[in-house]
């Protein structure tokens, strides 16, 4: 770990977060020397920290040896420049492993994801949280996303049980709940806009406080991304409108088109610019030849938009 409990909860709380996809060669397996180049890439612009491993980088697909050999690898290429975040979930005992891991490949904290597949309650979640939390000394930020939904008064007693839980990704998009947890629980913990296509809330999620989010695109139209983030922060509506009327909206409506492209094209884009990461693994599957057009000309103009 190379930042403090506090630097890194201040990193996640204000800048660009980003989240590189995974790079897998030809026979979907890992390649480590094309990821070793994207994080170099990544770690190049002006961002606050580096999540490795999650939503985005197929966390869900990977191996606890590639999740291993991906943080290991981030952690030595990032350098100590920025914080690197890496994922853990699945099950309690599962996700403790993975905290494990990436504590020991010196990680500075874990997403926590979701449990898997079943429905929770509430008291179910705080302890499924709570374990994973104490089987590490590293940061934790809880992903309120999917089946595990913690309410304001559960966020609120995982906060007091845990100090070493620092933030919480909002992936519902409910501003109303985030606002009730943000209201309830304070600045006990940093609060990060994580639906995906994060951009399409950012206004809404400034609204209540949170200044910062995780953007997916950025890993293949990341000048635009940072723009659009800077000019938020600045109150800038006509930049923000333009770029969301003209990027954002269509390719919200492209992903759309298919589950789990909020990961696929993002891959896809990837390619198209000249830095390919492989094919999703099943049960992902690739945009086909229309959509990739219709993603080509979206990038077209994200890069016409001036820096």
């Amino acid at each position: 770990m190379n930042f403090t409990y506090q630097e890194v909860k201040n990193a996640i709380s204000d800048g660009l977060l980003s989240f590189p996809i995974t790079d897998f060669d030809a026979n979907a397996a890992f390649d480590a020397e094309s990821y070793r180049k994207r994080l170099e890439w990544f770690a190049s612009h002006d961002i606050s920290a580096v999540f490795v491993a999650g939503g985005t980088g197929e966390f869900f697909n990977l191996t606890l040896d590639e999740y291993r050999a991906i943080v290991s690898i981030a952690v030595e290429t990032v350098g100590g420049k920025l914080p690197v975040i890496a994922s853990a979930g699945l099950s309690t005992g599962a996700g403790q492993a993975y905290a494990r891991a990436a504590e020991e490949a010196g990680a500075d904290g874990i997403l926590l994801m979701p449990p898997y597949l079943t429905e929770c309650p509430q008291e179910g979640l705080v302890e499924y949280a709570r374990q994973i939390c104490d089987s590490t000394s590293i940061n934790v930020i809880y992903y309120n996303r999917g089946n595990g939904i913690l309410q304001a008064d559960a966020v609120h007693k995982l906060a007091d049980a845990c100090p070493n839980l620092i933030g919480l990704k909002d992936g519902t998009g409910d501003i109303q709940a985030l606002n009730k947890i943000i209201k309830t629980v304070g600045d006990r913990l940093a609060y990060i806009g994580g639906v995906p296509t994060a951009e399409i809330f950012a206004e809404a999620y400034l609204s209540i406080g949170v200044n910062t989010y995780s953007s997916a695109v950025f890993n293949f139209v990341p000048e635009m991304a940072l723009k659009f983030y800077r000019e938020l922060r600045k109150g800038n509506r006509e930049v923000v409108r333009e770029i969301t009327q003209k990027f954002f909206i269509p390719f919200i409506e492209l992903r759309d088109n298919n589950k789990g492209y909020a990961v696929s094209l993002i891959k896809e884009g990837a390619d198209i610019i000249g830095k390919p990461a492989g094919n999703v693994r099943s049960p992902l599957v690739m945009p086909n030849l229309e959509e990739r057009k219709r993603l080509n000309d979206l990038i077209k103009f994200a890069n016409s938009v001036e820096r």
